[in-house]
Order: C-alpha cells, then sequence, then structure tokens
C-alpha cells in the first residue's frame, strides 16, 4: 500500500508539472526516480500485463487528481505568485539532477559533450519563442479542428516525455493549450459536459499514440546510445532551468515573493529527495 500511495504521489507531481507551461513533466519524472520504468511500462505494455497496469494506473490517479483539483488552482498561484510557484519546480528538478550525474561520471568526451551542446541549444531556441496571444477556439468542433486537436495533443505528448521540454509549453505555441485546460476546469464543474468530453477524448487519444511513438523512441537510444542519450537530457534539463527561471525573474517578484520562492525551492529540493529515491 506504501507503495501505491507513494506512486500516486509522484503521479500528482507529474500532473501538476504537466500544467505548468515551461516545466517538463519528462523532468520531473527523472527527479521522481521514474523515468525509465515509465518508458518501459508504455513501450512493452502488455509484456508484463499486471505489474505494468498497477504502475500506470496508480500513476495515472495521482495524475488525474493533480489535473482536476490544480487546473484552477496553478493557474491561480501562476498569475499571483509566479516566481515562488516556478522555484518550487526549479527545486525539484534540482533534487534530482545528482541522479543523472552520476549515470554519466567519467565518461566525459567531445562527441558526449556535443551531444550537451545540441541538447541545451535546442531548449534555449524554443524558450525564445513567443506562443503569442492567438488561441483555436473549440466551441464549433469540425473535422478539421478535430483533426489538428489529435495531432497537437500527440506533438505535445512527445515532447512531454523528452525531459527538458514542455509539452504545455509546446501546446501554447499550437494555441491549444488555454482550449484543453478550459476544458478540463469547464469538465470539472460538470459544464458543456459531452462537449468537453469530446475534446478532451480526441486530445486524450493523441497523447496517448504520442506517448507510446516517444515512449518506444526513447527507449532505443537508451539502449543503443545510453551515455550520448543521458547527456543530451543533461543538456534539456540544465537549459530548462535557466529558461523557467528566466520566466520566473521576469515577473519583477516582490521581495516578500523572493524570500517564499527561495524557501519554496529548498523544499522541492528536499521533496525530490524523498520520494525521488524510494
Amino acid at each position: 500500500m506504501k507503495d501505491k500511495i507513494l506512486l500516486i504521489l509522484k503521479g500528482f507531481v507529474l500532473g501538476i508539472a504537466n500544467i505548468i507551461p515551461g516545466v517538463s513533466g519528462g523532468t520531473l519524472a527523472i527527479t521522481l526516480g521514474i523515468y525509465e520504468r515509465l518508458i518501459e511500462a508504455i513501450s512493452h505494455f502488455f509484456k508484463k500485463f499486471k505489474e505494468n497496469l498497477k504502475f500506470v494506473l496508480f500513476l495515472g490517479i495521482g495524475i488525474l487528481i493533480a489535473l482536476a483539483i490544480f487546473s484552477n488552482v496553478v493557474g491561480y498561484c501562476l498569475d499571483k505568485y509566479p516566481f515562488a510557484t516556478i522555484l518550487l519546480f526549479i527545486g525539484i528538478i534540482l533534487g534530482g539532477m545528482p541522479l543523472l550525474f552520476k549515470k554519466v561520471k567519467g565518461t566525459f568526451d567531445a562527441l558526449n559533450f556535443l551531444v550537451f551542446i545540441i541538447a541545451f541549444s535546442i531548449v534555449m531556441i524554443m524558450s525564445f519563442m513567443n506562443p503569442g496571444s492567438a488561441n483555436i477556439s473549440l466551441d464549433n468542433l469540425d473535422i478539421v479542428k478535430s483533426v489538428t486537436l489529435f495531432f497537437s495533443g500527440m506533438i505535445a505528448a512527445i515532447s512531454m516525455l523528452f525531459p527538458g521540454i514542455s509539452g504545455s509549453f509546446v501546446l501554447m505555441l499550437l494555441g491549444y493549450y488555454y482550449p484543453i485546460i478550459n476544458a478540463i476546469r469547464e469538465l470539472t464543474r460538470l459544464e458543456n459536459l459531452f462537449h468537453n468530453v469530446i475534446v478532451l477524448g480526441i486530445a486524450g487519444i493523441g497523447i496517448l499514440l504520442g506517448i507510446i511513438l516517444a515512449a518506444r523512441l526513447i527507449e532505443w537510444l537508451l539502449k543503443k546510445y545510453e551515455i550520448p542519450t543521458y547527456y543530451g537530457i543533461i543538456g534539456f534539463i540544465i537549459a530548462s532551468i535557466i529558461s523557467i527561471f528566466i520566466t520566473a525573474i521576469s515577473n519583477n517578484p516582490i521581495s516578500s515573493e523572493i524570500v517564499v520562492g527561495i524557501i519554496l525551492l529548498f523544499v522541492g529540493i528536499v521533496l525530490a529527495k524523498l520520494i525521488g529515491e524510494k
């Protein structure tokens, strides 16, 4: 029972992370110590069906609880206290970094450094891309919008599994972030039930397919090129930390929020160590 509760808690953290633009669910999965297990469970779901079902089920319960509860709360916190909120997640990311550095200890060379630089550059370039203010309206869901919604979900899901790349930010670039978040909010309030179930169902199928494709690709990379892949992951993550910190300080936090943010930074580091190593 303890393991199940811990898995739900880890799913809960992942769910919150995927709501916040700029924070990568894949990064948090590494920090929480479940990344490789998650990739294995998705890629070979039917091979060890009972074990994988339990893992995905309890992790999914945590994610769904977070989405249901925090789709409103996180929006409020990001609006009112963006610096403190983001620093909490930076702390969680930092808390899991030692695990990654252990995997590549003593393997530094020119090729691995090049992989690191390329991965680092990709995230930094993405971070300076402006998602703009245009959002797709899903009020009248036709065939074209349904197909686009499906592929947007798939693309976002693929990016979610790659550490350092934020699936929610990708959805913002595509114009589907706020429509999907609003659909989740309305569904939790039992508003426009039929329409929102259709919207989230289409997006959900695309996300599911994207997760499966990304998991297969990542598993192949980890098997064939394990060390370079981890250097790429480290590049993704370090760039994402810089990116979301720039986002945090751009909001001009007041001194009291800076103090709270620093406290939450250390809370995040401790939290990552407490639940990531178990």
